[in-house]
Formats: C-alpha cells, structure tokens, sequence
C-alpha cells in the first residue's frame, strides 16, 4: 500500500468541517489557530474581475520527506503505506523537522509540548481497516479523497487516471502525495490557481516518480500496529 491523497479544490466551501472534524478526531484544541489541516485563500484580480481560490492543505505525506531525515531522534519517521509520523513521546522540540518541512505542515502542540501534524488518521482509522479519513468523512462538497496508489483499481487511482493535477512546491524534490485536480469545466478558474512554473500531470506521467521514490524509501517504512 501506499497512502495518497487527491484535492478537488474548486469544491471546497471554506466551511471549515474538515478542520474541526480533524480536531476532534485528534485531539487537537478545538478554537486552537495551531491544526493539521487547513484551507487558505488567494485573492486575485484579472482584469478588473476579483476572485477567490481556496486551497485546503495538510502535510503532503512526501515519498521522499526531508523532515524523517533531519530528525535526531527518530520521531519523524514512515509507516506502512509511507505516511509520515510524529512520535510526541520521543520528539525533543527541536524544530528540525518543521525547518525541514517546505509546507509548514507542521506545528507545536502546547498539550502535548511535541511537534504535531497531519497523520491521514492513522493512528486513529487506517491500522483499524477504515479506508477514510476525518476530513474526507466530514467533507460535505466531497473535496479529499483518500486511497492506495498501489491499487490500480480503486477509486483514488481511477480518479487520477481521468484527472488532470499537479502537485505544491515540486522544485523541492519531496514527491509530495496531495494531488491537487485541475478544475475540468472552468479553465479560467484553474488557469487562475496555477502559475507558470506548475506542471500539469496524468497519472502516467506522475507514477514513476513515485515508484522511483518509493523504491527509495520504503524500506524505512515502520509497523506500528
């Protein structure tokens, strides 16, 4: 298995469900401005005309994550499916990892005094054999969908292969897995959200580099059932 994610970002309403569902799935102070999920939003102008893009994010889970190599202690590390972890019992605040981190996914949680981030509820679903996420079940616009990259046939894999998208940051070289789906019926819109240096991808295009990071990596991968 390997744990993805895909954003149908031109659906979300800002109503904020995802980030209160992810709260109180993980015990993150609900009113906290400090969480594991969020929407921004960009404010533009062409041509006289103002819009709005609105872009949930989280920790973007990388094939090849440089915040497991900085950390001294082993706190940030990978589990089964490559999802990336933060063990608050071994982490010693040294920031490292959110250094490290080119998202700012990550950040300190004061209950806990250990940095926190998004787990994709692994903790709290997936070693239970839930296939879904707080925030994709919260959803009410169906913006996340979570899946398997391994599985060809499953629906995260078949949305990606009728999906045009690309992905934040990738001169960064992480091979981050959040899939950001290029809007289909609104090519102003999606011309809007992207800039000149993003790469449009299909999945054939993309799934390489993933197979290459995750050759790379997966032997790092830890059980932590």
């Amino acid at each position: 298995m390997n744990f993805a994610m895909a954003l149908d970002y031109q659906s979300c309403i800002d109503c904020k469900a995802c980030e209160v569902a992810c709260k109180e799935e993980n015990g993150v102070q609900l009113g906290a401005d400090k969480q594991r999920i969020w929407v921004t939003q960009s404010e533009k102008s062409i041509f006289g005309e103002p819009f709005v893009v609105l872009h949930p994010s989280q920790c973007n889970h990388c094939q090849d994550a440089p915040c497991v190599d900085v950390c001294p202690t082993g706190a940030s590390y990978f589990a089964i499916g490559g999802i990336v972890m933060s063990n608050k019992e071994t982490c010693i605040l040294c920031r490292g990892c959110m250094e490290a981190c080119p998202y700012d996914a990550r950040f300190v949680d004061d209950t806990h005094v250990a940095v926190d981030k998004c787990t994709f509820c692994y903790d709290t679903r997936i070693v239970k054999g839930e296939m879904t996420t707080a925030c994709q079940a919260t959803c009410p616009t169906k913006v996340r969908l979570f899946g398997d990259l391994d599985d060809e046939e499953g629906e995260l894999v078949q949305l990606l292969k009728h999906r045009k998208f690309y992905v934040l940051k990738e001169n960064e070289g992480t091979v981050p897995k959040l899939f950001y789906l290029l809007p289909e019926h609104d090519m102003n819109y999606a011309m809007n959200s992207v800039n000149e240096e993003t790469n449009i991808y299909t999945w054939d295009e993309f799934k390489p580099l993933i197979e290459k990071a995750k050759t790379k990596r997966s032997s790092q991968w830890q059980d932590i059932q």
